[in-house]
């Protein structure tokens, strides 16, 4: 088998991820050809090799062996071998795995078998997350994940390659079966901290990631993307990345050197000054990515050529191409340091790799798209700020490699349907950090409300990046759709701007704590059935639990619906702060302005406050901070310099916020802890205490009492919210809220109804009975009943039943 790693150099700088393959000698049963490693209670390594040769260094899915020896007994006779844990039982009987040879019993945390697994069984698991959308309109097949309702699951790691300490890929020589037995039962996020352990913990992305990213696959001249940019700034449209198709460089090239899809080379007649625009992007506070599709190598018309050539012995007077080939380190190295780190130079903040040629090198079994993610995240560390890739899913282990690319969807109903499922559902492989085209890239037809829709959920998605085709009927400017969807489009971008602060937090407890920031609904409810049937509802970081909406609105009410389940506790709504309770399937109606999401009582929600637009991703002056009613909270919010190579200890500083939830309420933020440097010395504070009934407060600053700083309040009856404004205050000091005689807000049956009412295209005359039948009912099962005997249309119905039943 053919080597990649015989060269004596260094193939990268900074080619190496940290790595403890080796486990605790006191935790591997061994025989003549068989091993078992016990990692955790839970999981197992088992490996057998008829020449008992066993394999001890990081593979492209695990990297880190090196775990705690847990408790375990094993009985050891001629013919069998017995490893029980406190949740696993595995029996084998010393010959090549067989079905009848292998198997394990998984015990839950009451010690109740669950389940039962025989070798060459495949779990019925939950799935987890595909290579890419391409071409997708609606759902498509999985590949497999992390996580079952039967209780275990697997990870052949037996093809996996190797990784050498110097950074280096090599393919196994030895052959044999290496397999990860996962036995968490329903302790599905136990499952996935310890394959973030086993594989490598998710990086922290760079605070600019989490803003908004405008892309779009169109010929842009430099004159005109400026343009493009100071029309978003004049309209208050905060975007963070700035995204080059590929355009950028040369595509109509001579057919003799093939197509234009791989290029190197500025297209200067678009951009003839490439430091002078990238410099200028710069200054707006954009960072920029290029689209790079590398399989065609380098040709002879491009800048690099002659250089990249030479090294590599090619013979450049007849113009032969340097093949493409990320399996040899010559051509590996060169690839960085002719065709990127000179555009890096220039002002190239991070690649898209756009790789769409299938997954064939001459090395068996090395996926060529693995190996450009593996590297190119390697090398994007070279010039000391955080690492960062854009590109498509690779299988298992690829979590370690953000941001993930899933490609071009066609603009239908069905592609955003499928969209929310598809995204929640592979953290189940680990994989938190999707960017999708949102508002989906091609095909399908003009939609305003299709439009607007995708974009609410690419807020609550975990990277927004508005995308879509070259036709020029197709693109995601807000002022290009009605008056309402431009409206909607405009508020969503700023929100989520506005978003960095609770974002970027998550983005801390998702490398550390391995909680992505999108999860399904079933990760904190396993044993509630209804958590399963909800495939399109999940929660958003550690506060927010998101509905959106991904079909057509009622013609007549105006309204669309999400059949959703609801927890138990109190839930109240993000925008209006409706309450809810929950323990129950509900469905939710909502009009073209908002999309169901729901904070948990007592969430503390962080925000950039934006009295003054800015595109800045610096850690704000000025913040809102959400907070909900109807529970005790807290919250710790994290902030560095947002870029640091490294996500050191010593990087952050730590905010501390907590609700008090009694009859006399208390909200306190904690003075600043840690590196204080990275936040301002003072900041304005607004607090927005959200389904709070209007009560009186006090403000209170340290040992300052009232009137010792500018301090406001007011309450909007809309909203459902009680607001407190303190400007000016250092982040040493001590920040607490009084609330005397705390209730949650009540809602407005009569005047939601109205509002329902007023606005739906249906007969005036059915609209007054509807009304009189709510005011004149003597409870809302009254209301309820009545309505039912009137034989409404569903939707609308359901729409009064939701107002109705919201508070029961």
């Amino acid at each position: 088998m053919q080597n990649v790693t015989r060269d004596p150099e260094s193939l990268l700088d900074h080619g190496k991820l940290d790595v403890k393959p080796r486990a605790n000698q006191e935790a591997i049963i061994q025989g003549e050809n068989y091993r078992f490693t016990v990692l955790t209670p839970e999981l197992i390594r088992m490996e057998f090799n008829h020449a008992g040769i066993f394999e001890d260094r990081a593979t492209q899915i695990v990297l880190n062996r090196e775990f705690p020896v847990p408790e375990f007994r094993v009985t050891d006779r001629e013919d069998r071998l017995e490893i029980i844990t406190g949740r696993l039982h595995l029996v084998y009987d010393k010959q090549p795995f067989s079905r009848y040879g292998l198997r394990v019993k998984v015990r839950n945390r009451s010690k109740h078998l669950i389940g039962e697994w025989h070798y060459g069984d495949l779990p019925a698991d939950l799935g987890g997350t595909a290579r890419t959308l391409d071409n997708a309109d609606g759902a498509i097949p999985l590949e497999r994940g992390l996580l079952s309702r039967g209780g275990y699951s697997l990870i052949d790691d037996s093809r996996s390659l190797l990784l050498e300490e110097d950074g280096r890929v090599e393919p196994r020589d030895q052959g044999g079966t290496d397999l990860y037995f996962f036995g968490y039962g329903h302790d599905y996020l136990d499952c996935l901290k310890d394959f973030y352990r086993l594989c490598g913990r998710t990086p922290l992305l760079p605070r600019y990631a989490l803003g908004n990213w405008w892309s779009r696959y169109y010929k842009y001249t430099a004159d005109e993307y400026k343009t493009l940019m100071e029309r978003f700034e004049r309209e208050s449209i905060p975007f963070s990345v700035a995204v080059l198709d590929m355009d950028w460089h040369l595509v109509d090239i001579d057919p003799e050197h093939g197509s234009g899809w791989t290029g190197y080379t500025w297209n200067r007649e678009l951009f003839p000054d490439p430091e002078e625009f990238l410099n200028w992007l710069h200054e707006k506070g954009l960072r920029v990515t290029l689209n790079v599709h590398p399989a065609d190598g380098v040709r002879a018309f491009e800048a690099p050529y002659l250089t990249m050539a030479a090294e590599l012995g090619k013979n450049t007077e007849i113009g032969e191409a340097v093949e493409f080939d990320m399996t040899d380190p010559k051509f590996l190295r060169a690839y960085f340091k002719y065709l990127h780190h000179p555009l890096e130079d220039e002002g190239v903040d991070f690649w898209w790799i756009d790789w769409q040629q299938g997954g064939g090198t001459k090395i068996p079994g090395l996926d060529p798209l693995w190996m450009l993610n593996h590297y190119h995240y390697l090398d994007s560390g070279r010039r000391g700020k955080r690492r960062l890739t854009f590109s498509r899913y690779a299988g298992l282990g690829s979590h370690r490699y953000p941001v993930g690319f899933s490609g071009d969807t066609i603009v239908t109903w069905e592609s955003l349907d499928f969209q929310p499922y598809f995204t929640a559902n592979a953290s189940n492989a680990g994989y938190g950090w999707w960017s999708h085209d949102i508002g989906g890239h091609m095909l399908g037809s003009k939609d305003d409300e299709l439009a607007a829709r995708w974009v609410q959920f690419g807020v609550f998605s975990p990277i927004m990046r508005l995308h879509s085709s070259a036709s020029p009927f197709n693109s995601k400017e807000p002022w290009r759709f009605g008056k309402l969807a431009e409206d909607v489009m405009k508020e969503c971008l700023r929100l989520r701007h506005r978003l960095l602060p609770y974002l970027y937090t998550m983005n801390r407890i998702a490398g550390r704590e391995g909680l992505p920031l999108v999860r399904p609904m079933y990760y904190h409810y396993p044993e509630r059935h209804e958590a399963y049937e909800v495939p399109n509802e999940y929660f958003f970081g550690t506060e927010m639990m998101v509905c959106p909406i991904t079909k057509p609105a009622d013609r007549s009410t105006g309204v669309a619906e999400f059949r959703a389940w609801l927890p138990e506790g109190v839930w109240i709504d993000f925008f209006d702060g409706k309450v809810y309770d929950g323990g129950r399937r509900l469905s939710l109606y909502r009009g073209l302005e908002s999309i169901p999401v729901l904070a948990k009582a007592g969430a503390i929600v962080p925000l950039s406050e934006l009295t003054e637009w800015t595109g800045s991703v610096d850690n704000p002056v000025s913040l809102e901070v959400k907070v909900f009613a109807g529970a005790d909270g807290h919250f710790r919010m994290w902030e560095d310099e947002g870029d640091t190579a490294e996500d050191l200890d010593v990087n952050w500083c730590e905010t501390e916020m907590v609700l008090h939830w009694a009859e006399t309420a208390f909200f306190t933020v904690m003075p600043a802890r840690g590196n204080i440097a990275v936040v301002p010395e003072r900041r304005n504070w607004k607090l927005s205490f959200v389904g709070f009934a209007n009560v009186d407060v006090a403000v209170t600053v340290g040992s300052a009492e009232d009137g010792a700083y500018e301090t406001r309040t007011g309450y909007d009856e809309e909203s459902r919210t009680l607001t407190v404004v303190v400007r000016d205050l250092p982040v040493s000091e001590t920040l607490t809220v009084t609330l005397s005689e705390v209730r949650l807000a009540v809602q407005s049956v009569e005047d939601e109804v109205f509002a329902l009412l007023d606005r739906a295209q249906m007969e005036f005359l059915l609209k007054e009975r509807i009304f009189h039948a709510v005011k004149d009912a003597a409870s809302p099962a009254a209301i309820l009943a009545t309505l039912a005997s009137m034989q409404l249309e569903p939707s609308l119905y359901g729409a009064i039943c939701e107002i109705v039943a919201a508070k029961l």
